[in-house]
């Protein structure tokens, strides 16, 4: 992925109702979610909506594809981690410490380590 392309997924994701719109559909999975549930969920008014979609669909961050009548928009997973990846893509090379394990956890991983 080239610097550009990061530049421009991250700027899309630097405005709050972007992020918590792209949050969600990384939530929901690859089914993703019809532009009203978007809407209704995230208390935003349609124009709104398509305003934040078209932004995260310009930097490759979503997709939509139509089921019948309704807009279904998913996150782009493949684009997602190539973002992550270049950000981490030389984590720590220039230093004898390990810090490149991952500081989060799925909450399936939290709970089944609570539960052992």
């Amino acid at each position: 992925m080239k610097a550009k392309d990061v530049i421009e997924a991250l700027g899309a994701l630097a405005h709050e109702h972007r992020l918590a719109l792209y949050r969600l559909l990384v939530q929901r999975g690859p089914e993703g979610l019809p532009a009203g549930h978007i809407a209704t969920r995230l208390k935003l008014v349609p124009s709104s909506l398509t305003f934040h979609l078209q932004a995260l669909q310009r930097a490759g961050l979503i997709n939509q594809r139509r089921e019948s009548r309704q807009l279904i928009y998913s996150a782009d997973f493949d684009v997602m981690n190539k973002v992550v990846g270049y950000l981490t893509e030389n984590c720590c090379a220039e230093s004898t410490a390990e810090c490149c394990a991952p500081a989060w956890q799925p909450k399936s991983a939290k709970r089944a380590a609570k539960a052992a």
